[in-house]
């Protein structure tokens, strides 16, 4: 679980809430459902409109990731380009044919260890899935822009509805007190559409693109070690090969 993430979306809230509170200000102002349902369902509907349903449906699917982020296993994938290494070094690649529908490993690592068993060439091998990985960082970035997106329509949607509140409280100029009310309440629309645009769609969007990084490089040492073994390295090389990969950048 992401504690971090999830203790900086508290304190992001919690700083607006406190900072309110010290200024005398009313907690209740800050609740308005009309402001919420202009901003929150404005945002969404225009982000609808310009994205398909494929990849909002696949933005979405992507939340749970932001507190249970998939943990790659670095080391372990080391440790098995390893093993293949030396298997292919002393028994040929055909020996590599048990270990392709192994439930451990994804279906990246098994589709090239497969090309390996079908004797594919170094070049063709890291050409194929090198193209696997480009296709799949950029649907993971279409997906992260839709949030992207989110956080520009926002900002702009909550002057909307600071406006139309203007107007309706234009209405009871006639009465300063409910004007003044009036006014306040129409800006707590602002207040969603920056607050939401800072606070939730943006951070979103650049945690799902740096949770994208972190997948590309794994698939990337998984390129070398499998491109490796084609050219016949041994284990000690591989190794040293893919050391880079397995530093704190995961």
């Amino acid at each position: 679980m992401d504690i971090l993430g999830l203790f900086g979306l508290f304190l992001a809230f919690a700083s607006l809430i406190i900072a309110e509170s010290i200024t005398g200000g009313s907690l209740s102002f800050l609740l308005n459902l009309a402001a919420f349902v202009i901003v929150f369902g404005g945002t969404i509907g225009a982000v609808l409109f310009q994205s398909t349903a494929d990849q909002f449906g696949h933005a979405i699917r992507l939340l749970p990731q932001l507190i249970t982020p998939d943990v790659l296993p670095v080391k372990r994938q080391t440790a098995k380009l390893k093993q293949w290494a030396s298997t292919a070094r002393t028994q040929g690649f055909l020996a590599l044919e048990a270990d392709i529908d192994n439930t451990k490993l994804d279906s990246f690592t098994s589709k090239g260890l497969s090309m390996i068993v079908d004797g594919v060439d170094a070049i063709t091998l890291r050409s194929v899935l090198e193209q696997d990985v480009d296709l799949k960082q950029e649907y993971y970035e279409r997906s992260a822009k839709v949030y992207e997106a989110m956080g520009g329509y926002s900002p702009t949607v909550g002057i909307i509805g600071a406006v139309l509140g203007l107007i309706q409280a234009m209405s009871n100029i006639d009465d300063p007190s409910v004007l003044g009310r009036g006014i306040a309440a129409a800006f707590v629309a602002t207040i969603y559409g920056v607050g939401f645009a800072n606070f939730v769609f943006l951070p979103i969007c650049h945690k799902l693109r740096a949770l994208n990084y972190k997948q590309t490089l794994y698939h990337e040492m998984t390129i070398e070690g499998l491109v490796a073994i084609v050219n016949g390295e041994n284990a000690l090389v591989i190794e040293r090969r893919l050391e880079s990969f397995a530093t704190e950048r995961h």
